[in-house]
């Protein structure tokens, strides 16, 4: 009986041990698979490493060279329009000589004359040198769009991509009315605020937030505010660009939907009962477009979360992510025209009572009855506009509601642009256009003395400030304008950007055409205006120094935020002076007063316009955003300026404001 059970399960073993190993070849070819595949995905990973790596160091180059052309064309320009300074320089004084050399007498030598001789020769090498500068600057420009040409014939995506940058030019310029003829705005700062066409500056007014926009701004700020969208999405990775945009998006529109269920749970409850975030577009458009429009009001506001706010949108915007959304999270902007083209009330615009409605009451010199008598001018314009337009679709709270936007615009100019107007009083007043009497106040500045990269003598140097404020002035007047441009520019589909090392961390570069139109008009206009131009006229846009349209905006929004303390400061100086202790001190230091307020605008003209800031001519100098660039260096040492107790006592806190709030 044993024997026959041996036998049985001898068969049985066989089998046990056949399996146990085939199982042990089948492990070990599993592993070795395994291990295969393994070696396969970490080849695959390092090339995939590598050519991301040889990627990037192509952009870079790419970069490079760009903005090594960049800086040849500036410094091109820059040395042509020095040259034509200095053959104009050498001409007058020619003609400065010939006036001072008497006639031939009798082939006597003279000195003078033999000086005008030399003088001559000087005109005619330096009308050369510049020609010749000239047409160094213009076949490097040329030699350039050959290039590109050239690039763009070898790209075909570049041609398809450039295209529709200027259908989507055409229709910004539609979208937004920035059709502006430039000879119609040759005129006076002044005639132009008083035969301004009310219907084309209603066109960039925002409308002012009603209460239930102001909760979701609230919601907007809450949102943006433990948001880390551009520390995740503007880096260098090897994940997936547009995967870690989507989720970020997703992530605020899920944070702002929280913030709804919190704040009142039964809209929030509509608002997310069982709906995926594109059935909720146009609550996500409202809460995004109020945060851009109180921006544009209140430039002080929000100014760490605008860019996160912008800078989404701006993502949000290309195809392939409105793909993955499912909708789109932009729409155009809330303007008192767009509101009053809606209810057919566009010939309120046209009534001459609108300026007295909307006109901002000044306190300066006037006694109490005097504000109180305007404000109820200011009130019963306001009452009669709305009963005479508020008919049909119009009602009168809609009426009030626009006449109430204008006058926030009218407080904005307030604050913004009338302390360049001050500045500019403050320069004729004390200066004198071609010389001064008193050395010590002269604004002649020399390069290498005191930090200052530019030399000017005194009526040279009173021609680029008064230049330099004007042009601040108009860009101030015009700054609603401008920011609609910019985010038409910044938000555009198909208007792509580059994440570039600018010197200055990563940031986005990308073309602002309708900005740069705008500006140049203004620009244009200034010139016009002044009749003259001191320095460069080159503007920075697009590039490692103004990377896109936000720098911009958010560069010329500082204007008010150094001249406003400034003319604080020079107001209230009479006012300290009354007391005695304080004016002795005055008469002291400064000779008085007038002393006090000389020392103060000398300092400030020559060195807030010298050109200093950085350590060469493209990033600094008298190019159009150089300008601004070395009054931000003049703050950044005001604690070291002999008269900085006389700020302190005139009640002198700072240049700069909260980020937060």
């Amino acid at each position: 009986t044993s024997e026959r059970d041996a036998s049985a399960t001898d068969p049985c073993r066989k089998g046990m041990e056949t399996h146990r190993r085939l199982k042990v070849v089948l492990e070990g070819g599993m592993e070795e698979m395994v291990d295969r595949e393994e070696g396969e995905r970490d080849a695959v990973a390092e090339r995939t490493e590598q050519v991301h790596d040889a990627n990037v160091e192509i952009q870079t180059m790419r970069d490079r060279t760009e903005d090594a052309q960049a800086r040849l064309m500036v410094a091109l320009q820059q040395m042509a329009e020095h040259a034509l300074d200095r053959a104009e320089a050498c001409k007058q004084l020619q003609r400065r000589m010939e006036r001072m050399v008497e006639p031939d007498a009798g082939g006597k030598s003279d000195p003078k004359r033999d000086a005008l001789e030399i003088v001559k020769e000087m005109v005619v090498e330096a009308e050369g040198f510049a020609h010749q500068c000239v047409h160094d600057a213009k076949e490097e420009k040329k030699r350039k769009g050959r290039n590109e040409t050239y690039s763009n014939v070898k790209n075909k995506a570049v041609v398809t991509q450039e295209v529709e940058n200027d259908a989507q030019d055409d229709e910004t310029d539609v979208a937004y009315h920035s059709s502006l003829d430039m000879e119609d705005q040759q005129m006076h700062p002044e005639e132009s605020e008083r035969n301004e066409d009310m219907v084309e500056r209603c066109k960039y007014i925002p409308l002012r937030l009603t209460l239930r926009e102001r909760k979701m701004l609230r919601l907007l700020e809450a949102a943006l505010s433990v948001s880390e969208y551009t520390d995740k999405v503007d880096i260098l990775s090897y994940r997936s660009r547009m995967g870690r945009i989507h989720a970020q998006i997703k992530e605020i529109c899920a944070i702002l939907s929280g913030l709804v269920v919190a704040s009142d749970y039964k809209a929030g409850q509509n608002l997310i009962a069982n709906k995926e975030f594109y059935e909720n577009e146009t609550f996500f458009q409202d809460v995004f477009e109020v945060g851009r429009r109180h921006k544009i009001m209140n430039p002080e506001k929000m100014r760490s979360d605008y860019g996160k706010l912008v800078y989404l949108l701006q993502d949000s915007t290309a195809l392939e992510l409105q793909e993955l959304l499912q909708f789109k999270c932009v729409r155009p902007l809330n303007t008192v025209y767009t509101l009053l083209e809606e209810k057919g009330g566009l010939a309120l615009l046209e009534d001459p009572l609108v300026e007295a409605a909307t006109a901002e009451v000044k306190p300066e010199g006037k006694s109490r009855s005097q504000v109180q008598k305007a404000i109820k001018v200011k009130e019963t314009a306001r009452e009669k506009l709305a009963k005479a337009y508020g008919k049909g679709a119009m009602t009168p709270e809609d009426v009030r509601y626009c006449l109430y936007s204008i006058g926030d615009n009218n407080t904005y100019l307030f604050f913004n642009r009338d302390p360049v107007d001050k500045m500019i009083d403050f320069l004729t007043k004390y200066f004198d256009p071609q010389q001064t009497k008193e050395p010590k106040y002269s604004l002649s500045i020399a390069g290498g003395k005191e930090g200052a990269r530019l030399t000017h003598n005194h009526a040279r140097q009173y021609t680029y400030v008064l230049q330099s404020l004007t042009l601040w002035r108009e860009i101030s007047h015009d700054m609603f304008k401008l920011w609609c441009l910019a985010e038409g520019d910044l938000l555009r589909e198909n208007n792509s950007y580059r994440l570039t090392d600018t010197g200055q961390g990563l940031n986005r570069v990308q073309n602002a055409p309708a900005v740069s139109r705008a500006i140049h008009q203004i620009l244009h206009r200034s010139q016009q205006k002044l009749g003259s131009w001191v320095g460069s006229s080159v503007i920075h846009l697009g590039d490692h120094n103004v990377p896109n349209a936000l720098m911009f905006i958010d560069k010329y929004t500082q204007v008010p935020r150094i001249l406003n303390p400034v003319v604080l400061v020079l107001e209230q100086i009479p006012l300290v002076a009354k007391q005695e202790g304080l004016k002795e001190y005055l008469q002291a230091n400064f000779g008085g007063v007038d002393g006090a307020i000389k020392e103060i605008l000398t300092d400030f003209f020559r060195h807030a316009f010298d050109g200093s800031g950085a350590d060469n001519f493209f990033d600094a100098g008298s190019c159009i955003d150089g300008r601004l660039t070395s009054a931000w260096n003049w703050c950044s040492k005001i604690e070291k300026k002999r008269y900085y107790p006389v700020f302190k006592l005139a009640g002198f806190v700072g240049f700069d404001g909260e980020f937060s709030k």
